[in-house]
C-alpha cells in the first residue's frame, strides 16, 4: 500500500497496481481506490474484504488520517458481486446453503462491518455505475459525492437475490423507507440527480471535477480538531440505535476528553486572537 513519503520501487509499483485496494495519502486525507477494473470493481472477494479491513485498521491507528475518500478505478464506482462467480458457484457463492451463509458472513458482510468501526469521516467520490453491494457500499460512506455519469441500483432482486450486505439497513436511513423500497423491490437505477433529490448524495459534479470536489470537503473535515472529529463522527453512528438518553450520556462522556485535548485550547485562542488555528492531534 502506498503512503505518502515512501519510496516507491518498481516492483513497489507493479504489486500496487495489482493491489485490490489502493491507498494513497495526501497530507491528512488518504484515497482508498478500488482496484479492479476490468471486472468493474466488485467486492465480494476474499482478497478484497481483507483489503478494506486491513485499510481500516490502518487508518483508525494512524493519528494522521484525517479524512477518507473511496473511489473506483475505471469507469464504475462498483458492481458489486461478482456475477459470474455466482453463477459459477465460487468464492462466498459457492457449496451448501449453511456455506454459503457462513462466507456472506464472513465475507462480504465484514466490510460493512469494518467501515462502521471507521474512526475517521469517509467520503464517497461515486465515479461511474454503483450497483447492488456497490451501491451499498456508497451508502457505508457518511458523505457522498456523485459525479454527472454516476448511477445507483440496488439490483439484487433482479437477479433473484436479497440485499445480502446491510443494504436494507443501510438505505432507509438515507433515503427513508419508500424509497428503500422502491430502490430494492424494483431493482431500477436511479441517476445522479434523482440521488442527489432523494438525499442518497450530497452534491453531485462533472466527471473532471469528482475528486477535487471530493478533496475540497475532505479538506474542509481535515482542518478540524482531529479528536473531535472522531468522537463527532461516533456520536453520529451510534445515534443510529441509541435512544436520546443513552446518547446525551454517551456525548457527556466525551466531552471532557474535548475540553483536555490541546486542539480545544489551540482553538479557544486562536478564536479569541482572531488567527487561524493549527491543530496537532495530540
Amino acid at each position: 500500500m502506498q503512503r505518502q513519503g515512501d519510496i516507491m520501487t518498481e516492483q513497489d509499483t507493479q504489486q500496487g497496481s495489482q493491489a485490490p485496494l489502493l491507498v494513497e495519502r495526501d497530507g491528512h486525507v488518504e484515497t482508498w481506490t478500488i482496484n479492479r477494473p476490468e471486472s468493474r470493481n466488485p467486492i465480494s472477494d476474499d482478497e478484497m474484504v481483507e483489503a478494506f479491513m486491513t485499510a481500516v485498521d490502518e487508518a483508525n491507528a494512524n493519528p494522521e488520517v484525517r479524512v477518507v475518500i473511496l473511489t473506483g478505478a475505471g469507469k464504475a464506482f462498483s458492481a458489486g458481486g461478482d456475477v459470474k462467480k455466482m453463477r459459477d458457484g465460487e468464492g462466498i457463492f459457492g457449496g451448501r446453503p449453511h456455506q454459503i451463509r457462513n462466507g456472506y458472513r464472513y465475507g462480504i458482510q465484514q466490510i460493512p462491518l469494518a467501515l462502521q468501526r471507521l474512526d475517521v469521516p469517509l467520503i464517497a467520490a461515486v465515479n461511474g455505475p454503483a450497483v447492488g453491494a456497490g451501491c451499498d457500499l456508497t451508502a457505508m460512506a457518511d458523505m457522498r459525492i456523485a459525479s454527472e455519469t454516476a448511477w445507483f441500483a440496488e439490483s439484487f432482486v433482479k437477479l433473484g437475490i436479497i440485499p445480502g450486505d446491510g443494504g436494507a439497513w443501510f438505505l432507509p436511513r438515507l433515503v427513508g423507507p419508500a424509497r428503500a423500497a422502491e430502490m430494492t423491490l424494483t431493482g431500477d437505477r436511479v441517476d445522479a440527480q434523482t440521488a442527489l433529490a432523494w438525499g442518497l448524495v450530497n452534491r453531485v459534479v462533472a466527471p473532471e471535477e469528482l475528486l477535487g470536489a471530493a478533496r475540497e470537503l475532505a479538506d474542509r473535515v481535515a482542518v478540524n480538531p482531529p479528536h473531535a472529529v472522531r468522537m463527532a463522527k461516533k456520536l453520529l453512528r451510534e445515534s443510529d440505535s441509541s435512544s436520546l438518553s443513552s446518547l446525551l450520556e454517551l456525548s457527556a462522556a466525551m466531552q471532557p476528553l474535548a475540553h483536555h485535548a490541546p486542539d480545544h485550547t489551540e482553538a479557544i485562542e486562536a478564536f479569541l486572537d482572531k488567527r487561524e488555528p493549527t491543530f496537532t492531534g495530540e
